[in-house]
């Protein structure tokens, strides 16, 4: 039996079918998971909502992977992100991952190595969030003198 993996999932991709059908099959394995077609709607969600994880198209008319995430990294530097692509180089995968992609899969992608690479940044993501709650801690026991 599959375990339930519990994460919030931004999915971005412009081809709309492989969006709702990827979407569907996470979800039914416990995530929570919000869809974008562009970059730019990616880039308004994630300013409202945070997530434990981006998954990101790296071919989109618009504003294309890449830009995007430059653009959260920018807003949002600890956020996990996983650049899926159709045509991926490995020229590429390198570009995303010295932007701060998590990391790079190719189309078509198969759920189990997602699931796990879902995992490992959820669990990443949680690790940051700890250390910087501890750090946080520990200057407010300074500033007082404790």
């Amino acid at each position: 039996m599959e375990k339930k993996l519990k994460a919030k999932v931004l999915l971005v991709d412009d081809e709309e079918d492989f969006l709702s059908t990827l979407a569907e099959r996470l979800e039914t394995r416990g995530l929570t998971v919000t869809t974008a077609v562009s970059g730019e709607l990616a880039l308004a969600m994630v300013e409202k909502e945070g997530f434990d994880l981006i998954v990101l198209d790296l071919a989109m008319p618009g504003m294309d992977g890449l830009e995007t995430l430059k653009h959260i990294k920018d807003r949002q530097p600890d956020a996990e992100i996983i650049i899926l692509s159709g045509q991926g180089s490995i020229k590429t995968s390198i570009e995303a991952m010295k932007l701060g992609a998590g990391d790079f899969m190719e189309k078509p992608v198969k759920m189990s190595e997602l699931l796990d690479k879902i995992s490992e940044a959820k669990d990443k993501r949680f690790s940051i969030i700890v250390q910087k709650s501890v750090m946080e801690v520990e200057k407010i026991l300074k500033s007082k003198g404790w």
